[in-house]
């Protein structure tokens, strides 16, 4: 398994008499497979909320959810289930499936009670993980579809942050329409997973099958973006990095100088990872310059091997006098689905703080921007969303996690 990386930026070409040119870096990460690869095994935990709230269809159709998964998994793949309430308990220890009818039976076996605490359920969950992560893909499933009344939040981030260095992905699965969006997010994106909306019970099996469809697709690990930049170069001061597929993610960048370095999480063979660095040039000479080199981390699990480097990859410019400015395509669509996640953002904020104008006026603008790089979804969710603001209402609890999933991806 290799890693393939593109590299294009928005404008090659700098004039000469600029002090400061803004340019964007776009880089396309995936895994390249070659002939004898194969499929990585995978080490999968289900953290299922079985709480008063998930009583009657909720549960059930998570229950039928986990034994449709769990039929996709392969002898050599390893699972476990973690059930949460106010409190956690394993249902399912870390195990090969080698027989699900034992399993299916601790799962029909979950009832419907008590309050929320999903930072208990995450970090039994990550417990599991850790007995059967060797050479495998790890990744959380967290199923929930309430407030996090019995836990605590910060607490739920910082168990994140423990499974990044554990090299443990998180997925977050919102149920219905009573979770906290905000937390649910920052879980998935700060352990590199997917934050899915599952607004009716009939959309469970199919969003636990795209998830675990993308988990199979793994095939390296553990994958960080080393950018190293050249003098006279620097980074934007504010977001100056982020990933805008498949999802919109703001990545948080580690400096050491002229290292600048970002942690991509798992490297998918048929689904690329596309991040945006925004950059300032500083007054250079005249002709081609090198304004930065690049390099990816990464670990192969099929082969054992860690802190694999890929060949540096050098990004260049080219000075003259006279410049016609001209935007890559490709640059300008990924420019504009940051724009539509940020302007989304500002638009929740706006609205928390009670400016429904405002807010209505920066959806319309999101609205306007999806329109531009074709998203036809989203520009409907968000209009409709900017229309209910004007006309007086209040947004649904339906109506704004619709608008985050619109703002972080492009629905199929």
């Amino acid at each position: 398994m290799q890693v393939e990386i593109e590299t294009v930026i928005s404008d090659p070409q700098v004039d000469i008499s600029q002090g400061s040119s803004q340019r964007q870096l776009s880089i396309e990460i995936s895994a390249l497979a070659e002939p004898e690869d194969r499929q990585l095994p995978l080490n999968l935990c289900l953290i299922l909320d079985h709480s008063g709230s998930m009583k009657g269809t909720p549960l059930n159709t998570v229950k039928q959810a986990a034994k449709e998964l769990i039929k996709g998994l392969k002898p050599e793949d390893r699972l476990s289930i973690v059930a949460f309430d106010h409190e956690a308990k394993v249902i399912v220890p870390c195990q090969q499936v080698t027989d699900s009818t034992d399993i299916f039976a601790q799962i029909d076996k979950l009832q419907a009670a008590g309050g929320t605490s999903i930072d208990a359920g995450i970090k039994l969950g990550i417990t599991q993980l850790i007995e059967g992560k060797q050479d495998r893909v790890s990744h959380a499933f967290i199923l929930t579809d309430g407030e996090n009344e019995h836990g605590d939040n910060q607490r739920c981030i910082t168990l994140a942050g423990f499974a990044t260095e554990s090299n443990i992905t998180l997925n977050t699965l919102g149920f219905g329409e009573h979770w906290n969006q905000n937390i649910l997010e920052k879980i998935a994106d700060t352990a590199a997973g997917t934050l899915a909306y599952i607004a009716e019970a009939a959309n469970a099996v199919s969003e636990f099958g795209r998830i675990f469809n993308r988990m199979q697709s793994v095939g390296l690990t553990n994958a960080y973006l080393q950018l190293e930049l050249k003098p006279k170069v620097r980074l934007a001061e504010l977001k100056p990095v982020a990933q805008v597929a498949p999802d919109t993610i703001e990545l948080a960048v580690e400096t050491d100088g002229n290292l600048h370095t970002v942690r991509l999480g798992d490297l998918m063979k048929d689904l690329a990872r596309v991040v945006l660095v925004n950059t300032y040039i500083g007054q250079l000479a005249e002709g081609e310059q090198q304004i930065a080199s690049l390099q990816i981390r990464y670990d192969d699990p099929a082969k054992g091997l860690t802190n694999l480097l890929t060949t540096p990859v050098s990004i260049n410019v080219n000075i003259i006098t006279n410049h016609q400015p001209t935007v890559d395509s490709n640059v300008q669509q990924h420019t504009l689905a940051l724009a539509k996640y940020r302007q989304t953002q500002l638009a929740e904020q706006k609205l928390q703080q009670g400016d429904r104008t405002g807010a209505a006026t920066l959806l319309q603008t999101a609205a306007k921007t999806a329109l531009q790089m074709g998203d036809t979804n989203a520009a409907t969710v968000l209009q409709s969303n900017a229309t209910i603001l004007q006309g007086g209402a209040d947004l649904s609890e339906a109506d704004k996690k619709q608008t985050r999933m619109v703002s972080k991806t492009v629905l199929q």
